[in-house]
C-alpha cells in the first residue's frame, strides 16, 4: 500500500518475472542479445540511482524480489507472467519453477501465470491442462514473436492458437495477456503487431485479453481496437517508465490510453525487474498531464487508485481491505459496472 498527501492506494503489479539470463544458461548469442536488450532498457529508461549492476541483472532471485516489490515497492500483490524463450536459454528465460513456488509460499501476495506455445500442438494442449490443475490458472502469457524450430512467431488467430484460446475457455482461463510492445533483439518486430488482437477478442467474449506494453510503438492502433472491444485491456509495463526520461510522451500515451478505453480497463505494471515498482509507483502518484497539453483531461486520484491496483484486483478476485475501495457510485447498487468500479463495489 501506498501513501500519499493523505491517500492510500491499493497497489497490484500485473508484470513481474523471476529471470535467469546469466551465460551458463544462454543456449546461444540470441540468449546474450536477448538480456543484453533487456539491460539496455533498464539502463536508459531508469532513474540513475536505480540502475543495477550487470550481474545482478541477469540473475536476481526470489528473494530480492520480495524484497523490491513487498518491502520498498508498495506493492499489495504482484502477478508473475511467465518468458519461456527455450530456443535461447537451456532452463528458460523465465523461471517458471521458482516463480511458482515462491507464489505457493505467499498466496496472499503473488499471483502466478503460466505460458504455452500454440506450435506445441496436440501434445502442448495435455500440457495445458495439468499446468492449469496444477497451477490453478487463471491467466497465461503469451510471446506471440518467441521462435520455434524455423518458426519465428505466430498469430492469435492462427488455428491451433485458436485451439488454445478456447481450451483456456473450457478451463476457466480467463486472462489472456499478450506482449505486444517494443521488440527485443533477437524477435522480430512485425511478429508483435496488435491486429491480431482484434480478431480473437471479437470472436472469444469469454476471454479478456490483456495487451502488455500497450502495442508500443503501434498506440493508435492498440487504441482503435480497445476502445471497440470491450474485453481488451492495456498493461503498462515499458510505456509507464516514460515518466521519468519523456514525461510529456508519458502524458500523451496515458492520455490517449484515458480517452479511449477509459480508466477501467488500464493496468499497473513494472514488469519487474526491468525496473522495480517503488520509483513508477510514486511517480506516478505524482504525475499530472502538463497544463499545455488541453486535448487531455487532468488525471483524477479516482483514476490513479483504479490504475495502480484495483482493475488488477478485479480481473484477479483479489480481495481488497475496504478502507482501499473507492465508494460506491450513487445509484449502483446492484448494477453491474466496468472493471474498476465492479471491484470497489464488489469486493
Amino acid at each position: 500500500m501506498y501513501e500519499k498527501d493523505g491517500q492510500q492506494y491499493f497497489v497490484v503489479d500485473g508484470h513481474v518475472h523471476i529471470w535467469d539470463g546469466r551465460e551458463s544458461n544462454q543456449k546461444n548469442v540470441h540468449g546474450r542479445q536477448f538480456i543484453d536488450c533487456f539491460y539496455d532498457y533498464h539502463k536508459n529508461l531508469s532513474p540513475e540511482e536505480e540502475v543495477w549492476d550487470y550481474d545482478t541483472y541477469t540473475y536476481y532471485g526470489g528473494e530480492r524480489l520480495m524484497k523490491d516489490l513487498f518491502v520498498d515497492g508498495h506493492v499489495d500483490h504482484a502477478i508473475f507472467q511467465a518468458t519461456l524463450l527455450s530456443e535461447f536459454y537451456h532452463k528458460g528465460f523465465g523461471q517458471t519453477e521458482e516463480a511458482f513456488e515462491l507464489t505457493r509460499k505467499h498466496p496472499d501476495k503473488l499471483t502466478y501465470n503460466h505460458a504455452y506455445d500454440p506450435r506445441h500442438g496436440e501434445a502442448g494442449l495435455e500440457q495445458l491442462r495439468r499446468d492449469a490443475e496444477r497451477m490453478n490458472l487463471q491467466g497465461v502469457k503469451l510471446y506471440t514473436a518467441e521462435w520455434h524450430g524455423d518458426s519465428r512467431g505466430y498469430k492469435l488467430d492462427d488455428p491451433w492458437s485458436r485451439r488454445y484460446l478456447e481450451e483456456c475457455i473450457e478451463l476457466g482461463i480467463k486472462n489472456i495477456h499478450v506482449h505486444k510492445g517494443p521488440t527485443i533483439r533477437p524477435l522480430d518486430r512485425d511478429a508483435f503487431d496488435v491486429a491480431d488482437v482484434d480478431k480473437v477478442a471479437t470472436d472469444y467474449l469469454e476471454l479478456r485479453f490483456v495487451v502488455e506494453h500497450v502495442g508500443l510503438p503501434r498506440l493508435e492502433d492498440f487504441c482503435w481496437i480497445a476502445t471497440q472491444e470491450s474485453n481488451v485491456y492495456g498493461g503498462l509495463a515499458v510505456a509507464i517508465p516514460f515518466i521519468h526520461t519523456r514525461p510529456r510522451y508519458f502524458a500523451q500515451i496515458i492520455g490517449e490510453l484515458l480517452y479511449w478505453l477509459g480508466e477501467d480497463k488500464i493496468l499497473f505494471s513494472s514488469d519487474y525487474a526491468l525496473w522495480t515498482p517503488k520509483w513508477l509507483i510514486e511517480k506516478f502518484v505524482d504525475f499530472q498531464i502538463p497544463e499545455d497539453m488541453t486535448e487531455y483531461a487532468p488525471i483524477t486520484i479516482e483514476q490513479k487508485k483504479k490504475i495502480l491496483g484495483l482493475n488488477a484486483a478485479a480481473l484477479y478476485d483479489i480481495d481488497v481491505p475496504e478502507h482501499l475501495r473507492l465508494p460506491e457510485p450513487a445509484g449502483q447498487e446492484g448494477v453491474e459496472v466496468a472493471a474498476g468500479a465492479q471491484q470497489a463495489v464488489s469486493s
